[in-house]
C-alpha cells in the first residue's frame, strides 16, 4: 500500500501561506505589487484596524477578465513568465504565482475587476470559491482581504500588536512609493490618511511626504555608472542620521530589496562623517541587466544575488563619497516659525481593547518649492552638487565644479573654555575646540602612518612593558606591524618587551602612553585583524587623547591657528567619531532670535 500521496491543493496552499503570508504587511506587499505589475498609476490601500480586520487595495490597472480572475487564485498561476528563460530577464515584481493562492487559503477574499467594460466579481472563503458573477464596470481591480488567519489559529495567535502591524505596513508602502515615484499612493487606516504621494515622478517630493520638509532639504542627489551598473537616488547630509538601517532603501530595477553588503558599504562611505552606530537616510536606485541578478531566492522576493558584486560596491562607495565630500557640511541652526494650525489625528486602533486612546499630532508641513530634478541645496553656503561619477580607465572620476569648501571665519572669543566663537559676513560659527583639534590630529596621524618613509628616534631610556602570556603571544605574531611603523622592539625576559626606538610622529611627552595604547590596540583586535582597521583605531585613539580638552582656555592666536589647520583638513566638519566640529547661525536667524527681523531697528 502506497504511503506517499499527492497533497490536496488547499492544504498545499495553506503550507505555502506560511512562507508567503507572514503578517498583514505581507498581504499588502503582494497585492500592491500585483497592482504595479498591472500598470496602475494610482493605488489606494485602505486598512481597518491595521489590516487585522480588513485590507482593501484599489487600483486603476488593466484588470482581468472572468477566466483570469478565477484562475489567478490557483497555485503557480501567473501572467508574468512563460518559460524557464523568463526567470533570467524578469521585468515584473511578481512571477512565482503563489501569493493570491496563499492569501486566499488563510482569509476571506472579495475581488472586483474589470476589463473592456466587463466587470467580474469573485468571492473566496478559505481558499474555496463561493461566488463568481458580474461586477462593476470600473477600470482596474479592487481586492478586499478580511479576517486574515481566521482558519489558522496558531498564526492568528502570534500576530503582533496593531501598532506594530501598522508600522510594518507603513514602512513597506513608504519604500514602494520611493521605488515607484510615478504612481500616486494613498495609505489610510480607519479612514485616517497616513501617506499620500502625488505620482509626479519626483523622488524628492516622495521623501518629503515620508520624512518631512526638513529632511528633504538635506538630501543630496547621486548618480554613477560603470559598465555593469547604473545607480542614482538621494543620500542624506551626514548631520541627518537614524538609529537603524531601516531608512536605507535599496531598489533594484524597481524592486525594493534587502542587502546587508550594500548597507555596509554606504555606511563605510560616511565613515568619520557621522557616528558609526548611526545610519544615513538613503534611496539607492540600481539599474542592471536582469540576467546578472537572481531574485528567485525566497518567496518574499526581498533577497537578491548580484553578479560582479565587488564592482557594484566600489561604484556605490565612490558615488556616495563624491556626494558628501568637497562641500560645506557645517550644520545650520535654523529658527523656524511655529505652525499656527495643527490637526489632531486620532489613531483609534484598539477601540475594542480596554486601553487609553492615543492621540498623535499631525503637523502640516509647508511644501518646499522644489523644481523637478533640481537641487534645493545649491546656494552660496554649499558646494555644487556632484552630478555624476563615471568609470574611466578603471578609475572612478567625479564631475564637480569647485566652490567655497569651508568659509573664511575669524575668532572673536571663547565660551566655557570649550567653544570658539567665530564670525564672517554671513553669520556666526560656534566651534568645539576639542572636536576640531581631534580632526586635525586624526588626519595628521593617518597621513604619518601611511607614509613608508617614517622617521624614527631612539629612546635615551628604553621603555619596558610587561604582558600576560596570551598578550605576549598575540603581540609577537603581529610584531611586523610595529616594525613597519619604525618601532624597534625586542623581547626582554619572560612575557616582556623593551622599546628602543619609536616613530617621530608620537606626541612629545606622551611617548610611553602612546606606545602602550598602540600595543593594546594590537592585542585587542586579534580577531579579523587588518592593517587598515589598525591604522584607523590608532589614529582615532591618539587624536582624541592629544586633543585640546574641554574647559581649557586658549589664546586668540591659538584659535586662529586651529581654524587654519581645520581649513586644511580633508573633512573639517566632523571629528573622527562623527560629531560636528562646528555649527552655524546665519545673520537672518540671529536677527529672528532677537526679534530684529522685519523691523527697522537703529543698530
Amino acid at each position: 500500500m502506497a504511503v506517499i500521496k499527492v497533497m490536496d491543493e488547499l492544504l498545499a496552499n495553506k503550507i505555502a501561506a506560511g512562507e508567503v503570508v507572514e503578517r498583514c504587511a505581507s498581504v499588502v506587499k503582494e497585492l500592491v505589487e500585483n497592482s504595479i505589475d498591472a500598470g496602475s498609476t494610482e493605488i489606494k490601500v485602505e486598512l481597518e484596524d491595521a489590516g487585522t480586520r480588513q485590507i482593501k487595495v484599489i487600483d486603476n490597472g488593466k484588470g482581468m477578465d472572468k477566466e483570469d480572475a478565477v484562475l489567478a487564485f490557483s497555485r503557480h498561476a501567473t501572467s508574468k513568465i512563460d518559460d524557464e528563460d523568463d526567470l533570467y530577464r524578469l521585468t515584473t515584481l511578481g512571477f512565482r504565482g503563489e501569493a493570491l493562492a496563499s492569501i486566499a487559503a488563510v482569509s476571506k477574499v472579495d475581488l472586483k475587476t474589470c476589463i473592456k467594460d466587463i466587470g467580474t466579481h469573485v468571492v473566496i472563503d478559505g481558499g474555496k470559491i463561493k461566488e463568481v458573477g458580474l461586477g462593476d464596470a470600473r477600470k482596474g481591480t479592487t481586492i478586499t482581504v478580511s479576517e486574515l488567519f481566521y482558519n489558522t489559529p496558531a498564526r492568528l495567535k502570534h500576530m503582533k500588536s496593531l501598532y506594530t502591524e501598522l508600522a510594518s505596513i507603513t514602512d513597506y508602502i513608504n519604500k514602494l512609493a520611493l521605488s515607484q515615484p510615478n504612481i500616486r499612493f494613498t495609505l489610510q487606516n480607519n479612514n485616517n490618511v497616513i501617506l499620500r504621494t502625488d505620482g509626479s515622478g519626483n523622488i524628492l517630493k516622495v521623501i518629503q511626504s515620508i520624512y518631512g520638509t526638513d529632511v528633504a532639504r538635506k538630501m543630496l542627489p547621486i548618480k554613477g555608472e560603470n559598465p555593469d551598473y547604473e545607480i542614482s537616488g538621494y543620500v542624506s547630509l551626514p548631520e541627518v542620521h537614524r538609529s537603524s538601517r531601516n531608512n536605507m532603501v535599496t531598489i533594484v530595477n524597481g524592486r525594493v530589496v534587502r542587502n546587508m553588503d550594500i548597507n555596509r558599504i554606504i555606511n563605510e562611505a560616511y565613515h568619520s562623517y557621522k557616528p558609526d552606530n548611526r545610519y544615513p537616510i538613503t534611496v539607492m536606485n540600481i539599474i542592471v541587466d536582469p540576467s546578472v541578478i537572481d531574485v528567485n531566492i525566497h518567496p518574499t522576493k526581498m533577497d537578491i544575488k548580484f553578479s560582479k558584486m565587488d564592482t557594484l560596491l566600489e561604484l556605490i562607495k565612490a558615488t556616495v563619497q563624491a556626494a558628501i565630500t568637497d562641500r560645506n557640511l557645517i550644520p545650520e541652526v535654523s529658527i523656524r516659525k511655529e505652525k499656527p494650525k495643527r490637526e489632531e489625528l486620532r489613531f483609534d486602533l484598539e477601540r475594542h481593547a480596554n486601553k487609553p486612546v492615543i492621540v498623535e499630532e499631525k503637523i502640516e508641513f509647508e511644501e518646499p518649492e522644489i523644481p523637478v530634478n533640481e537641487s534645493i541645496y545649491e546656494d552660496e553656503n554649499n558646494g555644487d552638487i556632484v552630478h555624476e561619477v563615471i568609470m574611466e580607465n578603471n578609475e572612478y572620476k567625479t564631475k564637480i565644479q569647485e566652490k567655497e569648501f569651508m568659509p573664511e571665519m575669524y575668532p572673536v572669543g571663547l565660551v566655557h573654555g570649550t567653544y570658539i566663537i567665530a564670525q564672517n559676513e554671513k553669520g556666526m560659527y560656534i566651534i568645539d575646540q576639542h572636536a576640531a583639534k581631534e580632526r586635525c590630529n586624526y588626519e595628521k596621524f593617518k597621513k604619518a602612518m601611511g607614509n613608508p618613509n617614517i622617521a624614527s628616534t631612539s629612546l635615551l631610556f628604553p621603555i619596558t612593558i610587561e604582558l600576560s602570556n596570551e598578550e605576549f603571544i598575540v603581540l609577537k605574531e603581529n610584531m611586523h606591524i610595529l616594525e613597519n611603523l619604525k618601532f624597534k622592539i625586542e623581547e626582554f625576559g619572560i612575557n616582556s618587551i623593551i622599546v628602543k626606538e619609536h616613530p617621530t610622529w608620537l606626541p612629545k611627552g606622551f611617548e610611553e602612553e602612546s606606545i602602550r595604547n598602540i600595543i593594546e590596540i594590537i592585542i585587542h583586535t586579534k580577531k579579523d585583524f587588518s592593517i587598515e582597521k589598525f591604522n584607523e583605531k590608532v589614529a582615532t585613539m591618539m587624536s582624541c587623547k592629544h586633543a585640546i580638552k574641554a574647559n581649557t582656555n586658549i589664546t586668540l592666536e591659538e584659535m586662529e591657528a586651529l581654524i587654519t589647520d581645520l581649513r586644511n583638513c580633508q573633512n573639517p566638519f566632523n571629528c573622527p567619531h562623527g560629531r560636528p566640529t562646528m555649527i552655524y547661525y546665519s545673520n537672518y536667524d540671529l536677527e529672528k532670535l532677537f526679534k530684529r527681523s522685519g523691523f527697522d531697528i537703529i543698530k
